[in-house]
């Protein structure tokens, strides 16, 4: 909804949120200027645009015959656009004797993309892929689809959503026999073959491999075969839907025929609230109120007489599902009848005492604020949601006359415009939390996820076990978070919080003595070690440690390790980045030693490592491994005990790390011209600040990062206040904490500013959190591109 100019010549400008394509722009006046005439000057600039259209009637399809027996593709090429009247059907499909498919169809709205490549066993489901893209593709509008596949790897994309995968199975390649099916399955009971409904709608520019499959049909070429009805232009039946805004003002009063014997209303809805009021009427003869409401998802219709007992019915579960639902209300006499999505199989009967008699006057979806006559009654809230095709006593309701003012009455809709929007798509929820939305907004459910807030982005850990040492814990096994909300998971570790020196180990699979004989160059004896996390994860937790280090230990006899001074090594071991090192612990990296080499100590001088003496007696060489940049110890490799008495036992101890460069690092910012500057901060849907500050300034910018228009700044704005200041386009928003005590006292203080789709908050020290909710509409990517100032 866009407001307009107020006067005669002025400019309003409305920037979009998302670049659109279009073929037709249409506007739908809401409110007129209170204040003058009505007048309306549009500039649109537009493109040549090549269009084949063809309407399908959920009966029809085309098949595109080749011109072999079979088609063996390494790679395919899919595309078109289509609009749909229905929420399933089928786009396309193939398959093969052999087992293989590919099949594009709708369910309940969403996409599927379902993919077998050369896998004859139909019943093992372990080549079977199925992607699923999209959300409310049944709204009449137009979708475009793209799928390529190469091999086995595929890209779909939907509407600018795209996902990549690989399809599973053996083979690279697609084999069909014969044809390809558009807009249906048209032989059923073919092997392999699912009864699915046929497409009921329009696709446009239909691209198989290049071929335009529509021009084909269009000028009757013998490639192409058609089933049923098919015809060349988009026939678009007028359904006219009407959206409920508001939560509370929003209602259509609909005239009905009054004192007829019986009753009959039927509509569609649909919704992401679970409750909601539909439809009431007041029956005529005193037969009472009859209600239609979403409660907790399910339909329930009530018949409130006074006196007698009131008549209930349930009907269906999870109707909120933003899927199209449809409503049957039909009474004769004392036999009342509640269908739901046209499956009379499952519809519920009820009986009354009395009979019942049509009433004068229909509400949908609430009640008018100044409902004076007979209580309009509204056990729940209003609701808010899409109807479309109300028939009352049989007749179909034109919404148009309504909005034109000559049938009814209504507050607060938007008429022929069905206002869903799926909030969970993309799934805004960080961390692997699960997306839950009502009409206005989205919910992240946290659970199991080792994160917290409004979209799962602060870590519930901390991010080392420096910070658990400063909240006075002590040792034990933590979870560290080293990239606090960045996307790597929570790690188990063991802090051991007793000296000055605060350690952290993790642990692998295999930190005992563990002896090796029978290994030759040709038969190696490798061990791979596991840490129960991703060498992303490791590699953080490495990168803000002071140091790290690994024991190295290597018993020996008659088994040579680095087979030193000048050989090819017998043993080595594989660090980071899998690359291989020929040193040992208690050496330096590229030199091939082990520690008694470097301090000349070995058993006999002209070897560098104890073991390399080759002797008939037990010895060893053990040393810590505590160059960074290779650690962790991901495997090691032993090749000299195949020899007679010949006889190894090695030894590789946990990680083990100290000191948070993170915790400790400081700048002072001695005149006000000071500062830091580092990149734009790249932090479009989420970002969170923290530090800690202290200072005898009255005032002054801790940091700030400008965009076009956007921008995010935090500062102490006097001694008592700290404020956050962000921009994301829909005009600057302040965050401020107020502290009872002044801030400028030179103690640290801690700050910490988070920003993202539901809310901007600011923590200071203890002090109450400050939380601002963010827009439901507007702009939400915070788009910035100066240098990020600090101080």
């Amino acid at each position: 909804v866009f407001t307009g100019n107020s006067n005669a010549d002025s400019v309003v400008h409305h920037k979009l949120l998302h670049s659109m394509k279009a073929r037709f722009l249409r506007f739908v006046p809401l409110k007129w200027n209170v204040s003058g005439r009505i007048g309306l000057r549009v500039e649109v600039f537009g493109c040549s645009y090549k269009s084949d259209i063809a309407d399908f009637d959920g009966r029809s399809s085309l098949l595109y015959r080749f011109n072999q027996k079979l088609m063996s593709t390494f790679k395919d090429v899919v595309s078109l656009k289509f609009k749909s009247m229905q929420g399933d059907g089928v786009l396309f499909h193939g398959e093969g004797q052999r087992g293989d498919y590919i099949t594009l169809e709708l369910q309940k709205g969403k996409l599927s993309l379902h993919i077998n490549l050369g896998d004859s066993n139909l019943h093992f489901s372990n080549s079977h892929t199925s992607v699923t893209l999209g959300s409310l593709l049944d709204d009449q509008h137009w979708h475009s689809v793209l799928i390529e596949r190469f091999n086995k790897q595929v890209n779909f994309t939907v509407d600018k959503h795209t996902q990549h995968f690989r399809t599973k199975g053996e083979s690279d390649h697609l084999d069909i026999d014969y044809e390809l099916s558009f807009g249906g399955i048209p032989v059923p009971g073919k092997p392999g073959t699912f009864q699915r409904k046929n497409f009921h709608g329009c696709i446009e520019n239909l691209y198989y491999n290049g071929v335009n499959i529509i021009d084909l049909a269009k000028r009757r070429k013998p490639q192409i075969y058609t089933v049923g009805n098919v015809t060349f232009s988009c026939s678009e039946p007028q359904i006219v839907p009407i959206t409920f805004v508001s939560a509370s003002r929003s209602y259509l009063l609909l005239p009905g025929t009054p004192q007829i014997d019986g009753l009959s209303v039927s509509f569609q809805f649909r919704t992401w609230n679970k409750d909601g009021l539909l439809l009431f009427t007041e029956l005529s003869e005193n037969s009472g109120p009859l209600l239609v409401y979403l409660h907790s998802g399910r339909l329930t219709l009530l018949i409130q007489k006074e006196t007698k007992n009131p008549v209930e019915i349930n009907e269906g579960t999870n109707l909120h599902d933003g899927l199209w639902h449809s409503v049957n209300i039909n009474a004769r006499r004392h036999r009342i009848t509640l269908t739901l999505d046209n499956n009379a199989a499952t519809a519920s009967h009820a009986t009354t005492v009395s009979r019942i008699y049509s009433g004068n006057s229909y509400y949908f979806g609430g009640c008018p604020d100044n409902f004076t006559n007979s209580q309009c009654l509204n056990p729940i809230t209003a609701f808010q949601g899409c109807m479309r095709l109300i028939f009352i006593d049989n007749q179909p309701k034109d919404l148009i006359l309504v909005q034109q003012g000559s049938l009814g009455n209504f507050s607060d809709l938007h008429i022929d415009l069905c206002g869903i929007k799926d909030r969970c798509l993309p799934n805004y929820c960080e961390h692997g939390g699960k997306c839950s939305q009502s009409w206005t907004t989205f919910y992240c459910d946290c659970n199991d996820t080792g994160y917290k807030g409004a979209t799962c982005h602060n870590s519930i850990y901390e991010q080392s076990c420096e910070a658990y040492r400063h909240q006075g814990k002590t040792s034990g096994f933590f979870y560290i978070d080293s990239d606090g909300s960045g996307p790597l998971g929570p790690l188990r570790v063991f802090c051991n919080i007793t000296g000055d020196k605060i350690w952290t180990a993790v642990q692998h699979n295999n930190t005992g003595l563990t002896r090796v004989q029978g290994a030759d160059p040709e038969k190696p004896y490798t061990m791979s070690f596991n840490y129960n996390s991703s060498a992303e994860q490791l590699e953080a937790m490495i990168n803000s440690a002071e140091y790290c280090e690994q024991e190295a230990a290597y018993h020996c006899k008659k088994s040579r390790l680095l087979n030193t001074p000048n050989g090819m090594p017998f043993a080595w071991w594989v660090g980071r980045a899998n690359e291989k090192h020929l040193y040992w612990g208690g050496s330096l990296p590229g030199i091939q030693q082990c520690a008694c080499g470097l301090e000349e100590s070995c058993l006999d001088m002209r070897y560098f490592c104890n073991c390399d003496a080759d002797r008939e007696e037990w010895t060893n060489d053990t040393g810590l491994l505590a160059f960074k940049d290779h650690l962790p110890v991901t495997q090691i490799v032993i090749t000299d005990t195949n020899r007679s008495n010949s006889e190894a036992a090695w030894k590789i101890g946990p990680l083990r790390c100290y000191g948070d460069r993170q915790f400790w690092n400081a700048a002072s910012f001695n005149t006000e011209a000071s500062y830091l500057h580092f990149p734009a901060v790249h932090a479009e849907v989420s970002t969170d600040i923290s530090f800690f500050f202290k200072t005898a300034a009255v005032s002054g910018v801790f940091l700030e990062n400008l965009g076009i228009k956007d921008f995010i700044r935090v500062e102490i704005s006097s001694p008592k206040e700290i404020t956050f200041s962000i921009d994301v386009g829909n005009g600057p928003t302040e965050a401020t904490v107020q502290s009872p005590t002044p801030l400028n006292d030179n103690q640290w203080h801690y700050v910490r500013a988070e920003r993202n789709l539901k809310q901007t908050s600011l923590q200071v020290d203890r002090l109450p959190k400050k939380v601002l909710e963010a827009p439901a509409e507007g702009h939400f990517r915070l788009q910035l591109n100066s240098q990020l100032f600090v101080g």
